[in-house]
């Protein structure tokens, strides 16, 4: 317990790594489907934060490994130290930040270049981009796909046979007049 407090002390910086967005798991169940282990990270992490991205590869380089991206290093700053040590299928994690920062935050920000062989630089912001880094928490744009016709698809349109005008028909199922009905004595 000393050593996991000496090194949020500064005394160990170089184990833990600088103050990132995204944390780099080891010692991780290399038994579990790589879909369970991601929902079970994004599970166990999202309480902490806004977990933006899980990556979890079942290669035999990065077999029992993870990297969680967060939107802001304050809440990896506290998943990494309430998680530190943590029993996740038996296995004690071991948590520290990233070296470098996640090809999403690139993404996002609009600063992604492709590796070599990939289409380019994206320097195109948009408006999720935007909601996401300037916006208050939670207020990510809902996202409609669209038909085939150019509208939107999943989005709730008014009756076309209703207008606001017209006053809406009331059954004449009681027999007390409307002002006598009142709930005032």
């Amino acid at each position: 317990m000393a050593s996991k407090a000496a090194a949020f002390r500064g005394a160990d910086t170089k184990a833990i790594g600088a103050p990132n967005q995204t944390l780099y798991c080891t010692n991780l169940p290399d038994k579990l489907r790589k879909l369970d282990l991601r929902l079970s990270l994004y599970t166990l992490f999202s309480t902490y934060g806004t977990v933006l991205d899980v990556v979890a590869m079942k290669t035999s380089k990065m077999r029992g490994q993870a990297h969680i991206v967060f939107k802001d290093v304050q809440a990896s700053t506290q998943a990494m130290r309430a998680l530190q040590g943590f029993d996740f299928f038996g296995k004690e994690m071991k948590i520290v930040y990233a070296k470098g920062t996640s090809a999403i935050l690139a993404k996002l920000r609009g600063t992604y270049t492709a590796p070599a062989g990939g289409a380019g630089p994206s320097g195109v912001s948009t408006d999720l981009q935007k909601s996401i880094f300037s916006g208050p928490p939670g207020a990510i744009p809902a996202r409609h796909a669209t038909g085939a016709n150019g509208e939107p698809q999943g989005v709730k349109r008014p009756r076309q046979d209703e207008s606001d005008e017209e006053e809406a028909p009331m059954e004449e199922d009681s027999d007390v007049p409307m002002e006598a009905s009142s709930d005032e004595d």
